[in-house]
């Protein structure tokens, strides 16, 4: 069997790395499916969010809770399949298996009022979190499998603005589509849209990968709990762990109160899905705006760590002026009024996705190939949820006391600060190779697979 080795304290640091044609058609091909990936997500997104409005943030914790015993479930499972399939088959296999449920979630949502929005949502939310984890997550994992950690800097960005555009044609999409058609097809044009993109994973599986011919071929190995494991033996994945509860925080925080806010102004279903749909429109533009401006910049010329820290600081900007204005509308521009509410979730989720995932994701390229699999969807699936749930609940307990959403915001500006202080750190921890190191790797690798096969 052909192995992918790692680099020895000999590795030469002047390794080979993708040529400039090559990485120009990977990039293209990776933009391209990141872009059908999020449409088919921000097609359905919205039917989520209007069942957390419809039971409110009395009720979220609840969803989140089930989402969260769910993906300890499914963490050994993941991590058996990561150890026993190879990566191209565990990402047909995943993808598969997504679309196929959400065609079966069609006549649920036929039946939508017969069922009731807290028994649909207990299984359609936890089912939607999860597939918006683990496909986005498993997707990066192959681009950092793909990419060396130089690349990563310059072409993270641009398959992240891919994925914009996708997160920007999914609400508009789904916003004319639901007029037309309902809420229940939407499920299938997502799934129309899943496959193309699982169409072309496979293609850059097969095709592209730094370590040479057969890295799809090749299974990752380890065992199934290494994602667990290594996020106490890895200070990196530690560091990333806490960022994801307090970063993520503050915009499960506006998400909460905004499912408060939709559930007394949008009392029907479809008026509910249409103001999501508009959200999400406005963040992901805000989104593809950081990424054509700023991002791309800042992880070229500052480095990660610069990206992670200046997201961090606008979630403590929004927070402070929710504090200062209250929740209640204002004047954007001078053109519309809109809820602080909203102008704090469009920013906080904005930048999130403009901003702090692309430059985490590019340090997981220093990372070994294990952690970028098991490691960072642990991180990024269970973890993430864990979070969720603890501000949830944190926010129904802080309601019933009779805290104002006013100084719900209080409490996330000072989680802010410590966010910012993680996220200075993060960039600089002790565990991850250095980016010639990292390069070295990918060109060792490529070196020794070459060799095995010449042998054989």
């Amino acid at each position: 069997m052909l192995v992918c080795r790692g680099p020895t304290l000999e590795t030469p640091v002047n390794t080979p790395r993708l040529a400039t044609a090559n990485e120009g058609r990977t990039t293209i091909l990776a933009t391209v499916a990141f872009f059908f990936v999020l449409m088919a997500y921000y097609i359905v997104r919205a039917l989520r969010e209007q069942l957390g409005g419809a039971v409110g943030s009395k009720n979220l914790w609840l969803f989140y809770a089930i989402t969260f015993v769910v993906m300890l479930i499914l963490t050994p499972i993941f991590g058996a399949m990561v150890a026993r399939f190879p990566r191209k088959r565990l990402i047909g296999y995943s993808y598969s298996f997504f679309i196929a449920c959400m065609l079966a979630f069609v006549p649920a949502f036929v039946m939508q009022d017969r069922i009731g929005a807290l028994a649909l949502g207990s299984v359609f939310y936890v089912w939607l979190s999860v597939f918006n984890l683990f496909v986005v997550s498993l997707f990066w994992s192959l681009m950092a499998d793909i990419f060396q950690s130089a690349q990563a800097k310059r072409v993270f960005p641009i398959i992240a603005l891919g994925g914009m555009g996708g997160a920007i044609c999914g609400p508009s999409l789904g916003k004319l589509l639901l007029g037309f058609i309902g809420m229940p097809p939407l499920l299938v044009v997502s799934a129309g849209a899943l496959l193309v993109a699982l169409g072309l994973l496979l293609t850059l599986s097969t095709n592209h990968d730094h370590c040479a011919t057969g890295a799809h071929e090749e299974v990752i190995g380890g065992s199934l709990w290494a994602g667990i494991k290594e996020l106490w033996t890895r200070p990196f994945l530690r560091y990333m762990a806490v960022l994801m509860v307090l970063g993520d925080g503050i915009g499960t925080l506006a998400y909460a109160l905004m499912a408060d806010y939709t559930n007394v102004h949008y009392p029907q279903s479809a008026a509910r899905t249409d103001f999501y749909f508009d959200l999400d429109l406005a963040t992901n533009i805000l989104g593809a705006v950081l990424q054509l401006t700023v991002t791309r910049w800042l992880l070229v010329r500052r480095g990660a760590g610069w990206a992670l820290v200046t997201a961090s600081l606008v979630n403590l900007l929004l927070l402070l002026l929710v504090v200062v204005l209250g929740v209640g509308k204002v004047s954007v521009f001078g053109i519309a009024a809109v809820p602080m509410l909203a102008v704090m979730m469009v920013g906080s989720r904005g930048f999130a996705y403009g901003m702090t995932k692309p430059a985490t994701d590019s340090l997981y390229t220093r990372v070994p190939r294990e952690t970028r699999y098991k490691g960072k969807n642990f991180v990024e699936t269970a973890i993430w949820r864990f979070g969720d749930l603890v501000v949830t609940s944190g926010v129904k307990w802080l309601g019933a006391l009779g805290m104002a959403a006013t100084g719900m915001a209080a409490i996330g500006a000072g989680v802010s600060v410590v966010a910012t202080w993680v996220s200075s750190r993060v960039s600089r921890s002790p565990d991850l190779l250095p980016e010639t190191s990292a390069n070295a790797q990918a060109g060792a690798d490529k070196g020794q697979r070459q060799a095995d096969a010449a042998g054989a």
